[in-house]
């Protein structure tokens, strides 16, 4: 099953990955063929799950605190840092849009 350019298009923004190599088109058609195989699984009379432990009780442990003061130690994991505080990539950085965009299946 061949992924269309507009599908292509929306997951990106949706993700905000761009797929601009063959990989990663490739990758995401292997991913669909495997999502694929639910439809083959018979769910007739099956009731919706919130969760797989919905039958179960869950209680809340205590929150000792056993640790603390390395935050020094722990932002010495950084790759950039501002303060003290990690610097993530921007994820709200949205993608131009698909005619804007240089794409290998532009055309197809």
């Amino acid at each position: 099953q061949k992924v269309s350019v507009e599908v292509l298009d929306h997951l990106e923004h949706l993700a905000l990955v761009d797929f601009r190599d063959s990989e990663g088109v490739e990758r995401l058609q292997k991913a669909i063929e495997f999502a694929d195989q639910l439809h083959e699984v018979n769910t007739d009379g099956v009731e919706p799950m919130d969760s797989v432990l919905e039958d179960r009780c869950l209680y809340l442990r205590e929150d000792d605190v056993t640790e603390g003061n390395c935050t020094k130690e722990l932002l010495e994991n950084a790759r950039e840092k501002v303060e003290e505080y990690f610097v993530a990539p921007p994820g709200n950085i949205p993608l131009p849009k698909l005619e804007e965009r240089d794409t290998f299946l532009q055309g197809s």
